[in-house]
């Protein structure tokens, strides 16, 4: 594996705003189409206590319901191919994941220990899907699980190159198994998702785990899904001196994925996410310079 380059810090907020470029494009289609979107997890904590990205924060979250997510999906064309361009498992066979990105146009960004991935790179916004968990304790349970499993698989492209011991032996049994056959799988877990059903709802292929092994975040629980009230009634967000949607209840909603929100986490682990060996920026952008120019860069 590729030794992570660290980001100046010019860099790093060059990356930003090129997210926030990117954010402003799928506000304007998904307003055009009445897609329900909400900003979420670190980007809507940002929103809420910095308005705008969390400094140390190097990558935005979107988040929609699954009716929403195949509305977008439909009319994503519609963005301006100059500023970005939508990426899933279907438009393009090589990216893996289970949830959609957004690429900045003519970026490269390359994740450490996934240089060998064939899929498309580039600065990018996540986009996370949605969908309905079990009513009951042990549905939930098992389709947890069921969840893992998946993920593991797709993740077995990754893990079976950096992982070592036995890890890296299990990766690569996992490996044999046909990533079509994981999305088959994943079809049919999410056909029955509906905005309108009473089901708690989680993105079905995300680790949900804590990141941080610190005791006041609660990643752990989105294991056995949110409310869906949280997606469907939003509220508008400033963030970098524009407004994105996100939920009105952002008090529960943070409270229930950080316990103690208002307080960032500790110097030591305020560190980014997306860790690079390989990216080039190619800052083209009119909107982007204009923002590094009107004295937005750190």
């Amino acid at each position: 594996m590729a030794e992570p380059r660290k980001l100046s810090p010019e860099e790093f907020r060059t990356m930003q705003l090129l997210e926030l470029d990117m954010l402003e494009e799928l506000d304007r289609v998904c307003r055009k189409y009445d897609i329900k979107y909400c900003i979420t997890y670190g980007t809507l904590l940002g929103a809420v206590r910095h308005k705008g990205f969390i400094p140390w924060d190097d990558d935005s979250d979107i988040a929609m319901l699954r009716e929403e997510y195949e509305k977008f999906r439909k009319v994503a064309h519609e963005m301006d191919p100059s500023i970005c361009y939508f990426q899933d498992h279907f438009n393009d066979p090589e990216y893996l994941w289970q949830y959609g990105k957004l690429r900045r146009t003519g970026t490269t960004f390359v994740r450490a220990g996934q240089e060998h991935m064939k899929g498309k790179t580039g600065v990018f916004v996540d986009i996370f899907v949605m969908d309905d968990c079990p009513k009951s304790l042990l549905g939930m349970i098992f389709h947890s699980f069921w969840c893992f499993f998946l993920r593991k698989i797709l993740y077995a492209r990754v893990g079976k190159a950096n992982a070592k011991g036995l890890p890296k032996l299990c990766y690569q049994l996992l490996n044999l198994i046909s990533v079509n056959w994981v999305y088959k799988e994943v079809g049919k877990m999410s056909k029955k998702s509906s905005n309108t059903s009473p089901n708690r709802v989680r993105t079905l292929l995300y680790p949900v785990l804590n990141d941080y092994g610190d005791k006041n975040y609660n990643h752990g629980k989105a294991h056995f899904g949110m409310l869906k009230s949280w997606f469907l009634e939003r509220a508008e967000y400033d963030f970098e001196g524009h407004k994105f949607y996100g939920t009105k209840d952002y008090d529960g909603f943070l409270k229930y994925y950080y316990n103690d929100y208002m307080t960032p986490l500790p110097v030591e682990k305020r560190q980014p996410h997306a860790l690079t060996s390989n990216f080039n920026f190619n800052v083209d952008s009119k909107n982007v310079r204009e923002k590094l120019y009107a004295g937005r860069i750190i």
